[in-house]
């Protein structure tokens, strides 16, 4: 069976250093720069970056997106968060 929403997210939590939750929910801005260490994407070094440009950042650097330019900044579906926990390694096999 394949792993839900909620289990991919925590398998990315864990792999970057963060807790698994409990209840489902998106990643928080701290939860972002992670990923984005995690990926070695550079995210602006003077001060913290919005989480719209981190989830742009991040489809990018994956190939989720071709550039940072047409990279949506919505929340991510399930194919991309698979693409992501592939990317860093991350397992969400039970």
């Amino acid at each position: 069976m394949s792993p839900t929403v909620h289990e991919v997210r925590n398998a990315i939590r864990v792999s970057t250093g963060r807790f698994e939750r409990e209840f489902g929910s998106s990643f928080t801005k701290e939860e972002l720069q992670a990923i984005c260490e995690s990926l070695d994407v550079d995210v602006d070094g003077a001060g913290r970056p919005s989480t719209t440009r981190m989830r742009r950042l991040i489809r990018a650097q994956v190939g989720i997106a071709e550039s940072l330019e047409v990279a949506e900044d919505s929340t991510f579906r399930k194919a991309e968060l698979q693409a992501i926990a592939d990317e860093i390694g991350a397992s969400s096999e039970l």
